[in-house]
This record gives C-alpha cells, sequence and structure tokens, in this order.
C-alpha cells in the first residue's frame, strides 16, 4: 500500500502496554496479552514505540504497516515514536503496526488491530413501484462479529416467501428480498429487516413500499419515426396532387 494511501496515520501524544527486550509498544486502548488491540469503527488507536538502545547512535525507530513502511517526521523517530489511526476505518481491521530499530530489526514489536462494527442499516425508505414490475429490498448486513440471524417481516409477521411469491438471498454483505412481478394485494406493506449480533443487539431497516398502477409505456423512437414516415408521405402526395392540377389549368 502506497503510503499516500495512510491518511489516518498521523503523530500522537497518547499511550498505553506491550512490550519485548529492547522495544516496547504501548498503546490505548492497551493490547491483550496475545497483542490484539480491540478497538471500532470512528474510534482512535494511538500507539507509543520505545526502546533501551544502550547509544543515540542506534536509538532511530521504525514503524511498518502490513510491512510497508510508515512516514515519520524526523523529531518522531528518536527514542521514542508514536503514531495515531484515527479514525478507524473498515480497512485498519485486522492490520498489524510493528514498531523495530533500524539498527537492528529483529528487536521488534508487533500489534494487531482487531475492529468490531455492526451492520449499517439505515433510516426508513420508503419506495413506490408499479404493479406487474419487479422489487427488490436490499439490507446490509455484513458485521464483525458476523450477524447470527437476519429476519423479515411483512406488516409484522415474518415473512411467508411462497404466498408473498418472493425471493430470499443472502451473500454475507447484503440480505435481499425481491419479486419479479409486483402485486398491490401482495406487496404493498411495511417490510422490516431485522438482524441480530452477539455484540450489538438487534437491529432493524424498515421499507415502506407503496405499489401504483401500471402506465402503458409507449415506444417513444419507433413512434417518431412512424410519424415522420407518415409526414413525407403526406407531403409528397400533396405536392404531386399539386403538380397535376397545375397541369391541367393551363
Amino acid at each position: 500500500m502506497k503510503l499516500a494511501l495512510i491518511p489516518a496515520i498521523f503523530n500522537c501524544l497518547f499511550y498505553f502496554a506491550a512490550q519485548t527486550s529492547a522495544v516496547t509498544v504501548e498503546s490505548v486502548p492497551s493490547a491483550s496479552s496475545d497483542g490484539y488491540i480491540h478497538t471500532e469503527l470512528d474510534k482512535t488507536v494511538s500507539l507509543t514505540c520505545t526502546h533501551d538502545a544502550a547509544s543515540e547512535a542506534d536509538d532511530e525507530l521504525v514503524w511498518l504497516r502490513n510491512d510497508a513502511l510508515v512516514s515519520l517526521k524526523e523529531e518522531n523517530k528518536k527514542g521514542q515514536s508514536r503514531v495515531c489511526i484515527s479514525p478507524v476505518i473498515l480497512k485498519d481491521r485486522e492490520t498489524t503496526f510493528t514498531c523495530h530499530l533500524r539498527s537492528n530489526a529483529t528487536n521488534r514489536v508487533s500489534v494487531v488491530l482487531n475492529v468490531t462494527y455492526p451492520p449499517s442499516l439505515t433510516e426508513p425508505e420508503g419506495i413506490t413501484v408499479e404493479e406487474e414490475a419487479s422489487m427488490f429490498l436490499r439490507c446490509a448486513i455484513e458485521a464483525y462479529p458476523p450477524v447470527t440471524s437476519v429476519v423479515w417481516t411483512l406488516n409484522g409477521t415474518e415473512v411467508d416467501l411462497k404466498a408473498a411469491q418472493m425471493t430470499l438471498t443472502n451473500d454475507g454483505l447484503f440480505s435481499t428480498l425481491s419479486t419479479v412481478k409486483v402485486q398491490r394485494s401482495l406487496h404493498q406493506a411495511t417490510y422490516q429487516c431485522i438482524t441480530d449480533s452477539p455484540m450489538y443487539g438487534a437491529r432493524t431497516q424498515v421499507f415502506t413500499v407503496n405499489v401504483t398502477d401500471k402506465t402503458l409505456k409507449f415506444p417513444l423512437y419507433p413512434m417518431i419515426a412512424g410519424i415522420v414516415v407518415v409526414c413525407l408521405t403526406t407531403i409528397l402526395a400533396v405536392a404531386s396532387r399539386w403538380k397535376k392540377i397545375v397541369k391541367c389549368c393551363k
């Protein structure tokens, strides 16, 4: 990953704790005994690296993000070095940050970001669809830890897919309730997508579906072409008739 694509990493002033022989990494929030830092989306993680090198010539520190070098200011390399990840984003999940001495890369400490997040369900959504059209209701269910269940309801009752003539699919990112032919009597209703997460509990997204009458759709371009042909034919017929009238009058 290019350094320019890591805008969330910058000098920071906070710290807390995990260590090895010559290099120590402290963090806020603190790391677990196995080196994992538990955090959430949009939070801030602060890392501070220190060392016990014997001489100033050996005290320059290096940070890596998944083995890619992190750009540091010169004053943030000597003796103690700090970086911040703010805000934490989805791509930071399972990211490894490593600090070591430039003069001795074997003296290093690594920590891993364990980023948790709920499904990103949106505000209630109103949908208008014509009769006999297709309809797709999509609910974002991606989360970490993964959701344990997804339930769709129609007017407060779990959807009977056969009776409602609907199909339900789930690809791990979205749960989609759909029908290829909307009928007002079956599908005009309030739908709820309800997810359950071991960490974030139950969350709901609401869809209110309004079914309108089917409108007759005319093929616009063929119609225009037909009108043009008729007009040209009429003009040519009138012109031909006019020539005959002129000849008769001479």
